[in-house]
């Protein structure tokens, strides 16, 4: 049987039904929710970073549950329901699309309004900031746009290109390399001669000016970083394999010889 979004949205609303509904979807709030809606979303990156279009499709259904469970408590109170988020975002969308709908219709997708992509960047902003204005929101400085809910290293990105619209900014990779030494020089020096609290702030500068790299490569750290923990996962399991196949105890290795696996876990091309 194939199922429909309407199958969804019935199963959600009879999930928290209260008399014949799930115990743990009925006592559910808006705050209990939001972190697995962030797990989630960091379940579908992790699945397009591993390449695997089964589990992407399988945690897209879970990312677009989420939605609906976010929805359906909204219905409840009387404060929105999943049409209404379906009809915010398409015509949010066709607003800040004016390049390909130019009068903020589906009729007008035709009309030829090319713009390079920086052009369309700077347009967004535009929409963004009159969207802002139009509900009456006005931010006092610059950043103040940012939030602060969003993963610290894409926030610190973001911060960075806000930053960057005034001139505030490196204009190709050498300065950055250059701070990030820096940074790492105060770094160390922090931790030989001050206390924890001030090398966590320099590890704060360091990382900072990492994702400020990042930014210049057009590399999302968050992305990145979660390529790495895939890749050292992948290679940790091949020592453990190997060791297991030996039939050493892990523990019992010295750090030489878990390197030495390692070093082959990466020539293997692992």
């Amino acid at each position: 049987m194939k199922y429909t979004l309407n199958d969804l949205l019935a199963l959600m609303t009879m999930l928290r039904d209260k008399q014949y509904g799930c115990p743990w979807d009925q006592k559910q709030s808006f705050a209990t929710i939001a972190p697995y809606t962030l797990e989630e979303a960091y379940e579908v990156m992790d699945a397009i970073v591993r390449g695997n279009r089964d589990d992407l499709k399988d945690e897209l259904g879970d990312l677009l549950f989420q939605v609906v469970f976010h929805a359906q408590m909204a219905s409840e109170e009387n404060a929105f329901n999943f049409s209404d988020v379906i009809q915010t975002i398409v015509e949010k969308m066709l607003r800040r699309h004016p390049h390909v709908f130019p009068d903020g219709t589906f009729d007008s997708y035709a009309s030829p309004n090319r713009l390079t992509e920086d052009e369309i960047n700077a347009q967004w902003q535009i929409i963004k900031a009159q969207e802002k204005k139009a509900k009456g929101e006005h931010h006092q400085g610059l950043l103040d746009s940012v939030s602060n809910s969003v993963p610290v290293l894409t926030q610190a990105v973001k911060l960075q290109k806000k930053a960057a619209t005034v001139g505030f900014d490196w204009s190709d990779t050498a300065p950055v390399f250059n701070k990030i030494r820096e940074e790492l020089d105060e770094l160390e020096e922090a931790i030989q001669h001050l206390s924890k609290a001030e090398a966590e702030a320099e590890l704060g500068d360091v990382l900072f000016a990492v994702s400020n790299l990042a930014r210049h490569l057009s590399i999302a750290p968050e992305q990145a970083l979660m390529q790495t923990n895939v890749k050292f996962r992948r290679r940790f399991a091949y020592i453990e394999t190997q060791l297991r196949e030996r039939e050493v105890c892990l523990t019992d290795c010295t750090l030489q010889e878990l390197d030495q696996l390692w070093d082959d876990a990466k020539a293997s091309g692992l």
